[in-house]
């Protein structure tokens, strides 16, 4: 029997040290500041492409470099593009591995539509500081710090939130949070429901492996090492608490962030809500699929509630 017990107890450690152990590479692959080997976003700049117009004005605009200090200290940048006049301003987050540089369709959008543009280097990416992906919770109140220092540096009366993929998520997150009065409205494109759902659903159609034991493993580790779990970052639960106009634009081939995780958080939404579902687009390119008319779905959901 004593054989038996000591068998099992060395079982035990080994199986717990595999797990620590893979949990401990997948916090590097998905949360550690770092290159994203599964994540391709490219940088070339193509006039056959449906946005170049809006990429090349981006790329060559004269930007304000912003700076301001998160709550927990990091440094953290954002390019700021005024327009001519207006005091209504977008903040735009980029998504997951990326950096304000691929932001050119949406920020040339924006302006296009009369908005100065405030497009920040999320924590952990481009110029900003920081070691940890945040999945949307830790940024969503680094997104509400940029829209305050708006406020006080400029004369915007209102104010979009938006973003695409993670950045969509964390301003899903932010619309839970306390909003200042010159917040209007949100619009996000591609956002996931929760850390956990989608790193749940990564670990499957990347590696093929299933969500338990590994993902709360991972978890852990980044609560140890990130200050927060994955079941925090909860889009849903935020949505919930959000009373604000919320447009949703999820494209019906996304295979990157379900389809159905925009449907979710639809149904979990306050009115006034607006669900567009682009039909043939992948992730984050429904503005690619048919640039005029997303931009004019925006535009039209928009001036319901910004002057």
């Amino acid at each position: 029997m004593k054989k038996w017990w000591i068998t099992l107890g060395v079982l035990i450690l080994i199986v717990s040290g595999g797990l620590i152990g893979a949990g401990s590479y997948f916090y590097h692959v998905a949360i550690a500041r770092g290159d994203k080997a599964f994540v391709t976003q490219s940088t070339t700049l193509s006039k056959r492409s449906p946005v170049y117009r809006e990429k090349y004005w981006y790329a060559h605009v004269k930007k304000q470099t912003w700076h301001i200090t998160s709550k927990d200290r990091l440094k953290l940048v954002a390019w700021y593009v005024p327009k001519s006049g207006s005091n209504k301003t977008v903040v735009l987050a980029h998504g997951f591995a990326g950096n304000k540089s691929l932001m050119g369709a949406w920020a040339g959008m924006y302006h296009e539509l009369g908005y100065n543009v405030l497009v920040p280097d999320a924590r952990a990416a481009g110029a900003s500081q920081g070691q940890a992906v945040g999945y949307g919770w830790l940024e969503r109140q680094d997104d509400l710090q940029w829209a305050k220092t708006v406020v006080q540096r400029t004369k915007t009366t209102q104010i979009v939130m938006s973003g695409i993929s993670m950045g969509a998520a964390g301003m899903t997150m932010a619309s839970g949070d306390p909003q200042l009065p010159q917040i209007k409205a949100y619009v996000v494109d591609s956002p996931f429901t929760s850390a956990k759902a989608i790193i749940s659903y990564q670990a499957g159609q990347l590696y093929h492996l299933p969500a338990f034991p590994l993902v709360d493993v991972t978890s852990g580790i980044t609560k140890l090492r990130a200050g927060y779990t994955f079941g925090e970052a909860d889009a849903v639960a935020q949505i919930r608490k959000n009373h604000l106009p919320i447009m949703i634009i999820s494209g019906t081939k996304d295979t990157f962030v379900p389809t159905k995780m925009g449907q979710t958080l639809y149904r979990n939404a306050h009115q006034p809500k607006e669900l567009w579902l682009v039909k043939g687009a992948a992730h984050t390119t429904a503005i690619t699929h048919g640039y005029q008319t997303y931009k004019q779905h925006v535009r039209a959901f928009l001036a319901q509630y910004v002057n």
